[in-house]
């Protein structure tokens, strides 16, 4: 995600009709700040939105970076019993910490940091690369180490967010009869980690939503950030609290684990190693749903705890990015819940509602955003509601139980057709049961 401001005077004659229905919608969740610095509040962090159009130049710059795991020894063989969270005790980490400045002296390389990555049985350790010095050769030569499980570099992400003009209404509040969905189910007490920057925790519509904070950023501390609140809001904003929006399972609480940062232009960035790190964390804490609003390249480290945590149902949902062949990583994985803000995707993508959505922002502030990154939060959030339901239905069942409405213009999920597909019962009326069975059908 990549934020730059405009000036109010020219968003204003560029969306005169906007800026009178953000109006009406600012006096209906109260703001309590003055009215025309919450318009003005509104045009600009919508506005500021754009496209993560740069991510692949970001991919394209050559990694300065690499990963090197090591072996950790099977949890029944180790003298310390090790069983997660002791790991910093661990009376083997010397030796392995030994090794690691071994490889580094022998490469040329500097020790960063290192990170036990224990759900893959692995150490890993951030090396940086000597001046002018290439990665492959390196990475050749430690795949050919015995002493190293495997080397890879460090790969840059982005956030997936994109600029449109401001119309105040919350799509899914009718689009998927979210009143009438809260009958059957809030999405109550499922564990949500919302990997990405950080989130306004004390936010008044988030406050109380959050149940673990923790920042995998190295050298700098947890701070509040556009895109994961704007994120955390879609899931799991208050319900009936007076104020702001509803997220698709109130009832959810939050992971909030900052593997991005906000950069000084406003792009949103994470690599492979803050992502590692918090995917390894939300596995070793019981997530259900994990939520990655954004793209960049295949990688294996990820890919290896992506795959564990859909070995253990855990719900993995990314964010397709129309700019990459693939759709972008993890999106492109199997068995991921790849979501699109657009419909015109490969059938095997989803479509939920990701433009001009109003949500949380830093600042006990709201405005609107769009973007896949947010299409894919509404996913989450649903997916947050159904393992409520059904907390041990299989990966491959939940998909299937998918509905998505096959219109001309659309094939975005339905909603309410999936609840009535899960629970038996009609929470809406029964409108997609009672339509052609033609306009609907199971997600593939």
């Amino acid at each position: 995600m990549k934020l730059s401001a405009i000036p109010m005077v020219a968003a204003g004659r560029q969306a005169a009709g906007p800026l009178r229905a953000a109006l009406c919608w600012i006096r209906r969740v109260q703001l309590r700040v003055p009215l025309l610095a919450a318009i003005a509040m509104a045009a600009g962090a919508a506005a500021a939105q754009s496209a993560a159009t740069d991510a692949p130049a970001a991919d394209a710059q050559a990694p300065r970076e690499i990963l090197i795991m090591l072996h950790l020894p099977p949890p029944h063989f180790r003298p310390d019993g090790y069983h997660g969270a002791n790991y910093r005790d661990d009376a083997a980490r010397a030796a392995r910490r030994r090794t690691a400045e071994a490889l580094a002296r022998e490469h040329g390389l500097a020790l960063v940091e290192d990170w036990a990555m224990p759900a893959l049985n692995v150490d890993c350790y951030r090396m940086q690369l000597p001046p002018g010095a290439a990665s492959a050769p390196i990475l050749e030569a430690l795949a050919r180490d015995s002493r190293v499980k495997w080397a890879q570099p460090v790969q840059s992400y982005s956030a997936q967010a994109a600029s449109d003009p401001l119309y105040p209404v919350q799509p899914a509040a009718q689009l998927w009869q979210l009143a009438e969905v809260r009958k059957v189910a809030t999405g109550r007490k499922v564990l949500v980690a919302v990997v990405d920057s950080g989130i306004e925790a004390d936010h008044p519509d988030l406050d109380g939503q959050v149940a673990v904070q923790e920042n995998f950023v190295d050298g700098q501390r947890y701070a509040s950030e556009t895109h994961g609140t704007a994120v955390a809001g879609v899931i799991a904003a208050h319900a009936g609290n007076g104020v702001g929006i509803e997220g698709v399972a109130p009832g959810a609480r939050l992971m909030a684990l900052r593997a991005c940062w906000q950069e000084a232009s406003g792009a949103t960035r994470c690599n492979s190693f803050t992502l590692a790190k918090a995917l390894n964390y939300a596995l070793l804490h019981g997530a259900q749903v994990i939520n990655m609003s954004l793209s960049g390249p295949d990688d294996r480290l990820l890919q290896q705890l992506i795959g564990l945590a859909q070995a253990r149902g855990v719900r993995l949902v990314g964010a397709y990015d129309a700019a990459r062949p693939d759709g972008g990583f993890p999106a492109s994985h199997p068995g991921v819940f790849a979501v699109a803000a657009e419909a015109a995707q490969p059938a095997s993508v989803l479509v939920a509602p990701g433009r001009d959505i109003p949500t949380t922002l830093t600042g006990a502030r709201w405005g609107l955003v769009s973007g896949s990154s947010y299409a894919a939060a509404h996913v989450s959030g649903m997916m947050a509601v159904l393992t409520e339901l059904k907390p041990r239905m299989a990966l491959a069942e939940l998909r299937g139980t998918l509905v998505t409405g096959a219109t001309a213009s659309s094939t975005s999920i339905d909603m309410c057709a999936t609840l009535t597909r899960v629970t038996g019962k009609c929470p809406c009326g029964c409108t997609p049961a009672n339509a052609s069975a033609a306009n609907y059908a199971r997600s593939p």
